[in-house]
C-alpha cells in the first residue's frame, strides 16, 4: 500500500537517495569532465604538437588560454545563471563545450585546436561550473548535508585534473589524442540526458540586469595579467631575452624591461577600473556584475586565496612533471599518466572521507593540513626524484601531495560558499570558479616559464618549478592560519530595490 508523499525537507537525500542521485551526479560528472579537460593534454603535449605541425610552446598557451577563457568568464556566467535561470544555463553550457570539443577532435591545425578547446570549451565551461554549486547550495541549506556533496563534486574536480593524465595518456596511446575529445563530446551528451532530472527552484523577486561593462572589464583585466605571466616563457621576468614587436615595430628592444609587467600592470589597471565600475553602479542603484558586498567578507576573501593556491600548485605541479617526463625522459603519454597515478590516488582516497573530516574537524584546520601535505610532498619529490631515471622514488611526494588537495579543496570551497545566502550564490559562485581557474591558469603560465624556456626541463629548472610552487603553497597555509575557528552563518543580503517590471531581462 502506498502512503501519503511525504513533505518536502531541507535535506532530501536523508528520506530518499533518488532525488540526490538526480541532482548530485550529472552535476558531479559535469565537474568532472570540465576538469578532465585542463590537464589531460599534459601528457600528450608533445604528441598533439608534432601532429599539428606547432610547439610545446604552442600547446601550453592553448592549454592555457582554456583555464584562462574560464577565469575570464566565469563571472560573467554566474550572472547569467541568475538571468537565464540555473538548470538553463548549465545545459547551454554543455552544448557549448560539446561543439568546441568535436571541432578540438577534428582540428587540423593550432588554429582551430585555439578556437574548439581553448575558447568554446573554455565559454562552454565557465557557463556550466557556477550552477553545478549553486545547484548543491540551494538543494540542500544544512550545511553539513551541503559539505557532503560539496565534498562529492569537488572530488570530481579533483579526481577529474588528476585522472586526465592517465585517462587522456591511454586514449592517446590505444587510439588517438583526438579520441580523448571525442569520449568528451559523448560524455557531455550523457550528461544532457540525465540534467532532464534534475530541479531547479524558482527564482524569487526580479531578474537583475546584465552588466555588460562590468563583464568585458573583469575578463580583460583576468586575460592580461595571465597573458602577461605567460609571456615571461619567452621574454623572460625582468631583462626580455628578445625584441617585442608589435606590427613590426619593436616596442621593447632586447635586453629592456620585459613585456611581461606592460600586461600585467595593464591588467591590475583594468581590475581598478572593474573595482570602480561595479562600487559606482551600485551607488547609483544598477545591477553590477558582482556587489561589493562579496568582498566584505574577511572569511570568504581567506578563503578565495587558499583556493587560489590550490590549483594553481596543483596544475602547475602536473605540468612540471609532465613536460619533465615527456621532454627529458621521452616518456610516453601512457607512462606519464601511469607516472602520476599516486597523485590521482591520494587525492581520491581524501576525497572519500572529506565528508567525515568536515564533521570531525574545522575547515581551517583541513586546509592547513592539506597545504602542509602538499609542501612536504613537494620536498619529497624534491629529494627523491630529483635527477634520477627509476620511478619508484617518485611515488611518495606524489601520493602525499594528492592527499594534500583532497583533504583541502572540499574544506575551501564549501568555507566560500557558506559564507553567503542564497541569494549570494550566483555571484560568488562565478567568483570563487573564476579564481580557481585563475591559479590553474598561473600554475600552467608560472610552471611553463621557468621549464619551456630551458633548453632542458630536468637539473636545475625543475628543481626551480617545483621550489616555487612548494613556496606558494606554503603562503597558502599562512594565509589558512588566519581563516577563523568557527565559521558564523550566512547573513543574508540586503533587500533590493524595487524596479519597474520589465518583460524580459536586459543588458546594460
Amino acid at each position: 500500500m502506498t502512503g501519503p508523499p511525504r513533505e518536502r525537507t531541507p535535506s532530501p537525500g536523508e528520506h530518499d537517495p533518488r532525488p540526490v542521485r538526480a541532482i548530485v551526479f550529472p552535476l558531479a560528472f559535469a565537474q568532472f569532465v570540465a576538469s578532465y579537460a585542463a590537464t589531460n593534454m599534459n601528457v600528450a603535449i608533445s604528441t598533439i604538437a608534432a601532429d599539428l605541425d606547432t610547439t610545446v610552446v604552442g600547446i601550453q598557451t592553448t592549454i592555457t588560454l582554456f583555464t584562462l577563457t574560464m577565469a575570464a568568464l566565469m563571472v560573467a556566467g554566474s550572472k547569467l545563471t541568475d538571468i537565464w535561470g540555473r538548470k538553463r544555463c548549465f545545459v547551454a553550457g554543455l552544448a557549448v563545450y560539446g561543439t568546441g570539443a568535436l571541432l578540438a577532435a577534428l582540428a587540423p591545425g593550432l588554429g582551430l585546436m585555439v578556437f574548439g578547446y581553448s575558447v568554446l570549451e573554455g565559454i562552454g565551461s565557465a557557463l556550466l561550473i557556477p550552477p553545478i554549486y549553486i545547484l548543491i547550495t540551494v538543494a540542500f541549506p544544512d550545511l553539513r548535508t551541503r559539505a557532503k556533496y560539496f565534498g562529492v563534486v569537488s572530488a570530481a574536480a579533483g579526481l577529474g585534473a588528476a585522472a586526465g593524465p592517465l585517462i587522456g595518456g591511454l586514449i592517446t596511446s590505444a587510439i588517438s589524442w583526438r579520441a580523448s575529445f571525442v569520449a568528451q563530446v559523448l560524455a557531455v551528451a550523457w550528461i544532457v540526458f540525465l540534467a532532464r532530472r534534475i530541479t531547479d527552484p524558482p527564482r524569487t523577486g526580479r531578474r537583475p540586469r546584465f552588466d555588460l561593462t562590468g563583464a568585458v572589464l573583469s575578463g580583460a583585466g583576468l586575460f592580461l595579467v595571465v597573458l602577461g605571466v605567460l609571456l615571461s616563457s619567452t621574454y623572460g621576468w625582468f631583462e626580455s631575452r628578445k625584441a617585442f614587436t608589435v606590427g613590426g615595430v619593436d616596442v621593447v628592444p632586447k635586453g629592456g624591461v620585459s613585456p611581461v609587467w606592460i600586461f600585467v600592470v595593464a591588467g591590475a589597471l583594468v581590475l581598478a577600473w572593474f573595482a570602480l565600475h561595479i562600487r559606482r553602479r551600485e551607488r547609483v542603484g544598477k545591477d553590477p556584475l558582482l556587489a561589493v558586498r562579496l568582498f566584505r567578507s574577511r572569511t570568504s576573501d581567506l578563503g578565495l586565496v587558499t583556493q587560489t593556491l590550490q590549483w594553481l600548485t596543483l596544475q602547475g605541479i602536473f605540468f612540471v612533471v609532465s613536460v619533465y617526463l615527456q621532454q627529458e625522459r621521452d616518456y610516453n603519454a601512457v607512462q606519464t599518466g601511469l607516472m602520476l597515478t599516486p597523485a590521482t590516488a591520494g587525492i581520491l582516497l581524501a576525497s572519500a572521507v572529506a565528508g567525515r573530516m568536515a564533521d570531525r574537524h574545522p575547515q581551517r584546520r583541513l586546509i592547513r593540513a592539506g597545504f602542509g601535505a602538499t609542501v612536504a610532498g613537494l620536498g619529497l619529490l624534491l629529494v627523491l626524484a630529483h635527477d634520477t631515471t627509476r620511478v619508484l622514488p617518485f611515488v611518495p611526494g606524489l601520493l602525499l601531495m594528492g592527499i594534500g588537495f583532497g583533504v583541502m579543496l572540499t574544506a575551501s570551497v564549501n568555507v566560500v560558499q557558506s559564507s553567503f545566502a542564497e541569494s549570494d550564490q550566483g555571484d560568488i559562485s562565478g567568483l570563487s570558479r573564476s579564481v580557481s581557474n585563475l591559479g590553474s591558469s598561473l600554475g600552467v603560465a608560472l610552471a611553463g616559464s621557468v621549464l619551456v624556456a630551458a633548453s632542458h626541463p630536468g637539473g636545475r629548472p625543475f628543481v626551480l618549478a617545483l621550489t616555487i610552487l612548494g613556496t606558494l603553497a606554503a603562503v597558502g597555509w599562512v594565509v589558512a592560519l588566519f581563516l577563523p575557528r568557527k565559521q558564523a552563518p550566512a547573513e543574508p543580503a540586503p533587500p533590493a530595490e524595487p524596479a519597474p517590471p520589465t518583460e524580459a531581462p536586459s543588458v546594460s
